[in-house]
């Protein structure tokens, strides 16, 4: 298609464009936040790409930081680090070759810093590419987490140090082993909405509170329990979502887990 290009987003831009499928920054206080965490991080080498049809504006994005910044719980320092690639609103723009294209922008950026690579976290589940488009780019499985997340780095020199998984064994059953507890970024913008349901849902119909960790930067991304990094739903010591889910989604799992 023609009429797409890659678009480099700044903090002087973005509120133009928009993020993950949210435009209108006066209605959308997921945008509001997004915006702001980006112009925070851009400081530190956060950047997104963004793929932009003139006939049906934004249809895609890559967003990536280097790897002592990344909002997972991952060693990749000295790589370039992909936090999220997404294609196509519209069915037209899939299996049109732009998301090599996005995947090629965030490895030339890479090579023109000097870095070890690229890594990325993928899974098999949802809320998250799986592996194949890197594997098609040249990446490699380097790590694996449950309950189906891959590391995968594209290493520039096969001599340099492996990106690996950095979650603590045991920190589910000590930190998190008593009540609902809920950790999210706005690095997601998808938690909000989804937050705010499941803690009124919590409150009302559970009689329960919930213990909410909002992640304020990289440090205490690197720390989660979840390989998700930016969300993770925990009911006594025990993951009942790695990624944003509905009020109606939480509703069945609780009502499976209390019988």
């Amino acid at each position: 298609m023609a009429d797409v290009d890659i678009k480099p987003m700044t903090p002087e831009n973005i509120s133009r464009y928009g993020v993950c499928g949210y435009k209108n920054v006066e209605k959308h206080e997921e945008l509001r936040n997004k915006i702001q965490w980006y112009k925070e991080n851009y400081p530190k080498g956060l950047r997104i790409m963004a793929l932009i049809s003139k006939k049906d504006g934004y249809q895609g994005m890559i967003e990536y930081i280097t790897g002592e910044y990344a909002y997972r719980p991952v060693d990749a320092k000295g790589y370039m680090f992909i936090h999220c690639l997404f294609v196509g609103f519209k069915k037209e723009y899939k299996e049109q070759g732009y998301a090599s294209s996005l995947i090629g922008e965030c490895i030339k950026e890479a090579r023109a810093a000097g870095l070890n690579g690229v890594a990325v976290v993928t899974r098999k589940g949802p809320f998250m590419a799986g592996d194949k488009i890197f594997l098609k780019n040249g990446f490699h499985l380097i790590d694996s987490t449950e309950p189906d997340f891959d590391l995968l780095a594209l290493k520039f020199n096969d001599f340099v140090q492996d990106p690996k998984f950095k979650i603590m064994d045991g920190l589910l059953s000590t930190d998190f082993s008593k009540g609902l507890t809920i950790i999210r970024s706005v690095q997601c913008p998808y938690t909000l909405k989804n937050v705010k349901a499941i803690v009124e849902t919590a409150e009302r119909e559970y009689g329960t509170g919930v213990r909410l960790i909002d992640i304020k930067d990289a440090t205490q991304a690197q720390m989660s329990p979840c390989a998700f990094g930016t969300f993770c739903l925990i009911h006594d010591g025990e993951v009942l979502s790695y990624h944003p889910i509905s009020k109606a989604r939480f509703k069945n799992i609780m009502k499976k887990r209390l019988g």
